[in-house]
């Protein structure tokens, strides 16, 4: 893949760390989704969060929604439709139960940040379908007062699995002081659901094309974001990138920042 530009505001992090030496803190699983949506006349876009200021991690840069994997994400008793998640650790190279919280944080992370729930007939879930109640379950499971799985039992869904496509895995560098071992899929917007900006780790939401996203320099993104934004580029429409993913083969890529005589710092894999 190259080299990637590294943010100005990660530059000294990172010649910091590769000259005062230490050790890398261990990366915590992630998942994050990128939700498109066709446009006419041809063509797709993909729903982007600004991360508040306020946010440890990636403040003030364009990303996806996600975050990390919670233990109980494993839970067995889950609702579940389609890929099992022996088959989702097979694509994955996870085991079944690591995989099964992997997808499972990717559809709560989801509908915590857009109010999108990837589920049988859920339309209206936690959105104005279900107007004040259903927005107190969506903040109930931000605050960790509720379980996805008991969200779909109370309402008898079952997690669509299938409505997710995996794309890539990226760790976060050394350097970084989080880091986030990051399961990236692809998903289209499920029919009668539309994407809220209700996200409280967000300043600013977007619909946008890639080619979009990559030509504006006030969106400031990490290279993982950057980079999956030029795979998505490539694609015309929604059904080829769903197509694409259905087959495309999940690597781990490690970026690692080197430092050159000449001093700069850079950003390689």
């Amino acid at each position: 893949m190259g080299d990637w530009e590294l943010p100005p505001a990660l530059v000294g992090r990172a010649r910091a760390f590769l000259t005062g030496g230490g050790e890398p803190p261990a990366p915590r699983t992630a998942a994050t989704v990128v939700l498109v949506r066709p446009v006419a006349p041809a063509g797709f876009q993909v729903y982007a969060i600004r991360r508040a200021a306020s946010m440890a991690f990636a403040s003030g840069m364009y990303a996806f929604p996600g975050g990390g994997v919670d233990p109980v994400d494993a839970a067995a008793d889950v609702a579940w439709a389609g890929p099992a998640p022996r088959e989702w650790g097979a694509r994955l190279g996870l085991e079944p139960s690591q995989a099964q919280a992997v997808v499972c944080a990717a559809v709560r992370e989801l509908f915590e940040e857009t109010g999108v729930l990837l589920a049988d007939g859920a339309a209206g879930v936690g959105g104005a379908g279900e107007g004040v109640a259903g927005e107190a379950v969506r903040q109930a499971l931000v605050r960790r007062e509720t379980h996805l799985s008991t969200v779909l039992a109370e309402r008898g869904l079952a997690l669509r699995s299938d409505l997710l496509g995996p794309w890539a895995r990226w760790l976060t560098p050394e350097f970084e002081p989080r880091r986030y071992d990051t399961f990236f899929f692809v998903a289209a917007l499920p029919a009668g659901q539309c994407a809220r900006d209700v996200s409280g780790e967000a300043d600013h939401t977007v619909w946008v094309t890639p080619a979009e996203a990559l030509a504006d320099p006030a969106m400031r993104m990490l290279p993982p974001t950057r980079a999956t934004l030029r795979e998505l580029a490539r694609f015309p429409d929604v059904a080829t990138l769903l197509a694409a993913a259905a087959t495309r083969p999940i690597t781990t890529v490690a970026p690692r920042a080197v430092l050159d005589p000449d001093g700069t710092v850079r950003l390689t894999h």
